[in-house]
């Protein structure tokens, strides 16, 4: 990288960051974007030492702490565990997943994030699934720094609890920016993978109503449940499908079986398990293991 492409690079993500401006400036029509690697594919694992902290290792690498937490979810409590890996993204900001019906312009608009900026730091990339966010959660934005904002309130106690399979089993792949077993890419995986036999009865974790089931491109033969509260639970890669579209299901009830279709990211059979919540974005991916419960 050029010391004038840096230079422009910075200046841009300062911008964004800074201004976070509700109206974009004016580009030339011939003037040629400055894109380099994606954000998302510049991210660095950190192995956590004895004695380190979150705060120190955010100073190290000229970030806040919220930004390491955004990309590690299993951080509890702001303390790092010694020899746990840590996801550390190249500068702040968040990972979103952009809805199937919408666009990263349309990411760029919910953030006030310039567009032109967005698309840079994403190594401009027409139709992004996942796009980094120049923005920090729980940080405002002004027009001359970021400036810490109010705490958020906690969030209420998840309303949906439950296990897809007959008992607690081996998670193969967590949620969250992962390193694909098979072809060594960074991904940010919107699920579990839990271990589990081909031909193993998948189940309802909580009563609902079934939206989908069908094949679904890369989430093979795929059942979808909505739930009251605005919560959504899917059940993906099954090799059989016991549901129909409309039918209302109760805690407990078969949903199909365990299998391989699709695209798994995990070579042991598993059952791929999402949850999602529906947000200003559409259905929101949130991490399955607040709402996974087994007392059986």
């Amino acid at each position: 990288m050029t010391f004038p492409y840096r230079s422009m690079f910075l200046y841009s993500l300062v911008s964004a960051l800074g201004l976070i401006s509700t109206m974009p400036q004016p580009q030339s029509a011939n003037a040629a974007p400055s894109c380099s690697t994606p954000a998302l594919s510049r991210i660095q694992r950190h192995q956590v030492s004895r004695g380190e902290t979150l705060e120190g290792i955010a100073q190290g690498y000229k970030l806040m702490p919220a930004t390491i937490i955004g990309m590690n979810p299993f951080i509890n409590n702001g303390t790092v565990r010694v020899g746990t890996e840590l996801q550390i993204p190249p500068f702040n900001g968040i990972v979103v997943e952009v809805p199937p019906t919408q666009t990263w312009r349309q990411v760029a608009v919910k953030y006030k994030v310039r567009p032109d900026t967005l698309f840079e730091i994403n190594g401009c990339q027409q139709n992004p699934r996942v796009v980094f966010v120049p923005v920090v959660p729980g940080v405002a934005g002004s027009s001359n720094r970021i400036i810490a904002a109010s705490p958020p309130q906690t969030a209420p106690s998840a309303t949906i609890a439950g296990y897809p399979l007959s008992s607690a089993t081996t998670v193969a792949l967590p949620y969250g920016w992962q390193i694909n077993p098979i072809t060594k890419e960074v991904f940010f995986h919107s699920g579990v993978d839990l271990v589990a036999p081909v031909g193993t009865p998948v189940e309802a974790i909580a009563p609902g109503i079934v939206v989908f089931a069908k094949d679904q491109g890369t989430y093979g033969k795929l059942v979808i449940i909505n739930h009251l509260g605005g919560y959504q639970s899917r059940y993906a890669q099954l090799e059989t499908i016991n549901v129909t579209l409309g039918q209302n299901v109760k805690k407990g009830d078969l949903l199909g079986t365990v299998g391989a279709t699709g695209q798994p990211t995990s070579r042991e059979p598993h059952l791929h398990f999402e949850m999602r919540s529906n947000g200003s974005l559409g259905w929101e991916a949130k991490d399955p293991k607040n709402y996974l419960t087994s007392d059986k």
